[in-house]
């Protein structure tokens, strides 16, 4: 091939190749840095994971790279099938799904496939598309429809039961409701509505629901049983100090004391060894890639995607708040990850999906109509 040639095939596949937002590859990149030294600490001892996290990491980088490749257009079009084709896979949880550990959460069509997890991404672009299709004529009936699009994947997901989904679900799904303008007065009634619901909501949750709770408020009362999780990794917290006791070398972690040390209690081992100076750089790079994912939703051309933009940030808040929180034993165990540094190929290619969704978004900003 002559040079020319070669340099105008680079001309035609250069934009294919330079999608990725600057600022927030830089943040990610630091995150899964991050990620992959603690990850390595956390699993000595158990083979294969370390392999099993940097082909997790490159597909994420792919799925991130595909997706920012998709333009805002495209989504608007695939919305609704999309969510239809969600909740009718999810209905079929409900009917035919796989139990595994208690829970029906997976359908078996050749591999096992669990809808919940898409149901995270596809919920808030649903909800996006039905307010940019009521731009300038929303009313109560408006944030009515949206909620109930919003209930009908969260209810099927709390049956499986799968609350950690659920609320995350929730939460990518109101963030959408409320900055389509959802009133402040509405909140406070909600708000109200919640706690006069709280009964209720207590008579239906399941058996081992309300023994989290319960562990939450008071640990010591089952401290080899449902305790446990929540004691240790207080434990593993406190006792990183100021420095942490250095890398490789934390003991609740590698005397097999924290349970999930590589998946959802990754925080606990990451604390023990870097501190709480380490805890004020991961969440300094937390906050950064919110404010990057806020900046990009704030500039975006559109509402619906500055709607789905802001839909995607909240969905990284939630998991590390929720993740942190569980860890910390300010919040009930509930089985979610920590962003970008817990070990799981599912939740990083639900990351790598929402983060090339900020970059689809960020790239056609100017070419999106308003």
């Amino acid at each position: 091939m002559r040079i020319h040639e070669r340099r105008s095939l680079w001309r035609r596949m250069r934009p294919y190749f330079t999608v990725f937002d600057v600022p927030l590859t830089i943040i990610l990149v630091l995150l899964l840095t991050v990620s992959m030294i603690t990850l390595y600490s956390a699993s000595i001892g158990i083979p294969g994971k370390m392999e099993d996290h940097m082909r997790n990491i490159l597909l994420f980088f792919f799925v991130m790279w595909v997706v920012s490749n998709i333009s805002p257009q495209l989504m608007m079009r695939i919305a609704v099938p999309a969510y239809t084709a969600g909740v009718f896979l999810l209905v079929c949880v409900a009917l035919f799904g796989i139990i595994k550990l208690g829970a029906r959460r997976w359908l078996h069509v050749g591999i096992d496939i669990q809808p919940s997890e898409f149901m995270k991404i596809v919920t808030p672009m649903m909800l996006a598309w039905y307010f940019q299709n009521r731009s300038g004529q929303l009313t109560w009936q408006s944030f009515g429809v949206a909620t109930l699009l919003l209930a009908v994947p969260v209810g099927l997901i709390v049956r499986q039961p799968d609350l950690g989904t659920a609320l995350l679900v929730v939460a990518a799904g109101f963030s959408v409701i409320f900055l389509a303008g959802l009133a402040w007065k509405a909140l406070v009634a909600l708000f109200i509505a919640g706690a006069a619901a709280l009964p209720i909501i207590w008579s239906v949750l399941h058996d081992y629901q309300r023994e989290r709770v319960m562990t939450l408020i008071d640990p010591t009362t089952d401290p080899l049983g449902k305790g446990f999780h929540i004691i240790q990794s207080t434990i593993a917290v406190g006792s990183g100090g100021l420095t942490g006791k250095g890398w490789t070398h934390g003991t609740q972690a590698h005397l097999e004391f924290i349970p999930e040390r590589t998946t959802d209690f990754i925080f606990a081992v990451y604390s023990e060894e870097f501190g709480l100076v380490g805890n004020l750089i991961l969440m300094v790079l937390y906050l950064l890639l919110i404010g990057r994912g806020l900046m990009i939703a704030g500039n975006a051309p559109n509402l619906f995607t500055r709607l789905l933009a802001g839909a995607m940030t909240m969905i990284y808040f939630a998991y590390a708040f929720v993740n942190m929180g569980m860890v910390s034993g300010i919040l009930p165990v509930v089985g979610v990850p920590l962003p970008f540094m817990s070990y799981g190929g599912t939740a990083l290619v639900t990351l790598g999906l929402a983060g090339g969704i900020l970059m689809s978004v960020q790239r056609h900003r100017k070419l999106v109509q308003t």
